[in-house]
């Protein structure tokens, strides 16, 4: 087996005069793994190489694949994703899977900007304030969940109920009214996050829905899907299948 054509012009895009020295040790994996990963799972769709790495790149942060990350951050940037869109996609991260597991993806994010003379800080993304973040971040969660998020900050058990404010002040309030990307691609990402990490399929279920509602339709998350699944593999992919097609069967009925 011979590394095709394609997946070598589309290695040079991500990676410009690099050779994996994996080629050396492991020649049969890379021809197997390129093969797929950049050829025929890239050809499976018509997915836009850009929208295609922000997807690997949260992808990899919700399975805690770091050295893969680093190797991916200057293949987004040469697909066209910005460098506040990365940073965006690291931030955001933080309310999903936690600080613990998010923090080697900002110091990694950083040394590969730096080293891409990329200066840093980056621009300011931030729109809200401590005074008007928690009505912020619920109209957010209005404006993609639905007219029946708008009290949801304060439901629930009195002993709890302050979860559910941190959700809309901190998750949706700091984070889904930064600029840097729209609630399509929020959305997006965060439906990648919870698929990768695994074992929150409830709220997977629930961000699938929430995609669908403002426009990620069934048929974009299925390419999402299929473009992260040599990140992932089959189990996780196919969990994210079955909360899909969940979620798209009780928004038809």
């Amino acid at each position: 087996m011979a590394i095709t054509e394609f997946s070598k012009n589309y290695h040079e895009k991500m990676f410009p005069g690099y050779q994996s020295p994996f080629l050396e040790t492991d020649p049969e994996f890379i021809e197997q793994f390129d093969n797929f990963a950049f050829d025929e799972v890239v050809n499976q769709d018509d997915l836009d190489d850009k929208t295609r790495f922000m997807a690997i790149l949260a992808t990899l942060l919700g399975c805690q694949g770091t050295d893969e990350f680093r190797v991916m951050v200057p293949a987004a940037l040469n697909f066209g994703v910005t460098p506040v869109e990365i940073k965006e996609i690291v931030y955001q991260a933080v309310a999903y899977l936690g600080i613990g597991r998010v923090f080697p993806f900002l110091k990694i994010t950083n040394e590969v900007f730096e080293e891409k003379g990329i200066s840093l800080p980056l621009p300011p993304q931030a729109t809200t304030t401590t005074k008007n973040r928690r009505e912020a971040g619920t109209q957010a969660q209005v404006d993609i969940f639905g007219e029946g998020m708008k009290d949801f900050w304060k439901s629930g058990p009195e002993e709890s109920r302050h979860i559910n404010l941190w959700l809309a002040a901190n998750c949706f309030g700091d984070y889904y009214t930064r600029t840097g990307l729209d609630h399509k691609q929020r959305e997006m990402i965060t439906f990648c996050y919870l698929a990768a990490q695994g074992g929150c399929e409830p709220q997977l279920t629930s961000h699938a829905a929430a995609n669908m509602r403002i426009g990620n339709d069934k048929a974009f998350l299925i390419k999402i899907i299929s473009q992260c699944l040599p990140f992932i593999g089959y189990p996780r992919s196919l969990n994210a299948l079955r909360c899909v097609n969940e979620a798209a069967d009780k928004m038809e009925k």
